[in-house]
């Protein structure tokens, strides 16, 4: 998943401009645009300062989600961003390409693995060519890194929602371990990209960077939400990164068994049975 710094594009800040001006445009938060585009928010905050360069296939994406050419954003000297000429012969789906591909390519990898998911499977999914795709993902890595990361976008989102509008860190708590109980097809299909990504993390440091920043992002919420109920007096007075990371541990175990065995063995209720008897015998200090 490293990137090939030849794919990097010169830019004395002109190609930086411009990308701010479809963000802009868009009216969309940096965050939500870095979403769009299916790229890290801190690699496009540092693209858009200044210390770091963005990639050919980032600027692809760039032009596709804000409708403009990409030889505008290179530097062609039109005045004003020009519509995006047919790439693709077939109407963009809403989102754009780039989301679509990513969707699918999740799709996919929960059916067959990331190592059975050919981008011709992907293109076809798409009604694209596989061309469309390379245009907008050059290599398998790197969809793979846009796929975990489109999973972990929509994952901190439907956790946010949930949080802002619980009573108390136990009803956060509840919440979270109901997003993490993979009973609806969505649910399902992101665990089992996540058994993916951890098997390429044992094999690519790189991969495994993405892993450790989407865990302590995970276990930093689960902690947070644990110290706010024992300052509320719904928990008992516990560590609570030990304690986030025994509760963390304990749903991936129950997740891949989940997943992994006959459906009358573990199961998505016998799970959740399980994790509500973890927060009540060790962490809830009074009846809710």
């Amino acid at each position: 998943m490293t990137e090939d710094p030849g794919t990097r594009i010169a830019d004395d800040g002109d190609v930086a401009d411009r990308v701010k001006q479809v963000v802009e445009r868009l009216g969309c938060s940096r965050r939500e645009f870095a979403r769009r585009i299916v790229m890290d928010p801190s690699k496009l905050s540092r693209s858009l300062g200044g210390t770091r360069r963005f990639t050919l296939a980032e600027i692809v994406r760039v032009a596709d989600i804000g409708g403009v050419d990409v030889a505008w954003l290179l530097g062609s000297r039109t005045g004003t961003p020009a519509p995006a000429r047919g790439r693709e012969p077939a109407a963009v789906p809403e989102g754009g390409r780039p989301l679509q591909i990513v969707r699918e390519t999740v799709r996919l990898i929960a059916e067959h693995g990331f190592h059975a998911v050919r981008v011709a499977d992907i293109a076809a999914a798409c009604g694209t060519s596989t061309a469309a795709v390379h245009y907008h993902f050059p290599g398998r890595d790197e969809l793979l890194e846009a796929a975990v990361r489109w999973c972990m976008d929509e994952d901190t989102a439907r956790r946010a929602a949930g949080l802002a509008e619980a009573c108390d860190a136990r009803a956060e708590l509840l919440h979270l371990i109901a997003l993490q109980t993979p009973r609806t097809e969505q649910q399902r299909r992101q665990w089992l990209v996540w058994l993916d990504l951890w098997a390429q993390a044992a094999r690519s440091t790189a991969v495994g960077r993405l892993h450790e920043h989407y865990y302590r992002q995970w276990r930093t919420t689960v902690a947070d939400v644990l110290r706010r109920g024992v300052e509320q007096g719904v928990f008992h007075p516990v560590d609570p990164e030990s304690t986030a990371l025994r509760l963390t541990a304990l749903i991936d175990g129950l997740a891949t068994q989940v997943l992994a065995t006959a459906p009358d063995s573990t199961t998505p209720d016998s799970m959740h049975a399980a994790l509500l008897t973890f927060v009540d015998s060790e962490l809830t200090s009074v009846d809710p």
